[in-house]
């Protein structure tokens, strides 16, 4: 019989986790930390050297490991010449810190920085579980599916798009951060000097901010401030002085911990249609109008997210092609109107609870 107590056998367990690149590859991630924590798991983190994920990893105080990273291009550029190496590099990065690290299971939410890591994984025979957000898999997950030991999608769409791995494919969902359910109203409405006398529309353009959104929504400004009181997450460094004298107006770079609370006081939402953003949305049930990235700006996967929410009955959408000031505005006025239905179809689905599914995965590989 081992000598081992059963604290000491939990604090043994030990997981990588791995994801970068933008937000969205992270935030599922640290959606998983509490239940990971709790169940003794010792959560470590592979992401690239100098990416978005090394600061909101490195804040939660989770023990971070930069590598080499490459981007894999599907398009011409002059950085197709020089970024394999770097791949390489990151896969002998990669391999060095597992070895070192001896974790039992390496979680992958994607991005190109995951597929070193899963490739050294593989060298090594550590488990990898692969998550895939969106409904048709990036080009790194394609990349890494074949030597994943455990797949987990989204949306049940992309079941047939992955049939030659059925037998190790299931659909999960998408871990939602539990914090961004527990806002706080009052402090929401302090942080933006807002009342309770007009609604409030709560704009964000994706971790990054858009720029196209944030054109629209400044042109028919006047006309929104005078039906809604208007936060909006410009993005980094794409604050616009020229509105702050506006009444009803307030413009952010970015929220992080104070999410929660300003989302707690929204009434309706404009966004990006990226899988993280839309699965918080329907679990605060907030009616959202979308406004996927063309085709011309991505592979089309947000186009196919809002198309798939658009048809369940939870999403209004605007395409990219169609927004202008106009269309932005019947859209809003079309959505408010509307906006106990959607809430009516959002408090009907059928989404479970994600983090407990993956944690089982976890257990079991």
């Amino acid at each position: 019989m081992s000598s081992q107590q059963p604290s000491q056998l939990r604090e043994s367990k030990k997981i990588i986790l791995t994801g970068g690149g933008t937000a969205g590859h992270v935030t599922p991630n640290i959606a998983l930390l509490p239940k990971l924590k709790a169940s003794g798991w010792q959560v470590e983190y592979i992401g690239s050297a100098n990416g978005i994920e090394k600061q909101l990893i490195t804040d939660l105080g989770i023990p971070y490991h930069g590598i080499a990273s490459g981007k894999l291009r599907r398009y011409f550029d002059l950085k197709n010449f020089t970024d394999p190496f770097k791949v390489i590099k990151g896969i002998f990065d990669a391999y060095c810190a597992l070895k070192r690290l001896k974790p039992q299971v390496v979680f992958s939410k994607g991005g190109f920085v995951t597929v070193p890591v899963i490739l050294a994984s593989w060298l090594q025979r550590i488990p990898v579980i692969v998550h895939e957000s969106d409904i048709t898999p990036g080009l790194a997950n394609k990349i890494s599916l074949p030597l994943a030991t455990q797949i987990c999608v989204t949306f049940p769409e992309t079941l047939k798009h992955l049939r030659k791995y059925s037998n190790r494919t299931i659909c999960t969902g998408l871990p939602i951060r539990q914090e961004i359910l527990k806002g706080n109203p009052e402090i929401g409405r302090q942080l933006c000097g807002f009342n309770t006398g007009l609604p409030v529309l709560f704009v964000v353009g994706g971790s990054t901010g858009s720029g196209k959104i944030n054109q629209a929504i400044w042109s028919v400004l006047g006309v929104l401030t005078q039906k809604f009181q208007v936060v909006h997450v410009c993005g980094k460094n794409n604050l616009n002085p020229a509105f702050d004298a506006y009444k009803h107006y307030k413009q952010f770079e970015y929220l992080g911990s104070e999410l929660a609370d300003v989302l707690a006081i929204a009434d309706v939402i404009v966004s990006r249609a990226g899988a993280n953003s839309i699965f918080e949305w329907l679990a605060l049930k907030k009616p959202h109008l979308l406004i996927p990235l063309s085709k011309a700006a991505s592979r089309g996967d947000q186009i196919l997210n809002a198309q798939s929410f658009q048809k369940q009955g939870y999403s209004a959408v605007l395409p990219e092609e169609d927004l202008n000031p106009e269309n932005l505005l019947q859209s809003l006025d079309n959505l408010f109107e509307n906006r106990q239905g959607y809430v009516d179809k959002m408090t009907e689905s059928l989404v479970g609870d994600s983090i407990s599914q993956i944690m089982i995965l976890i257990d079991k590989v």
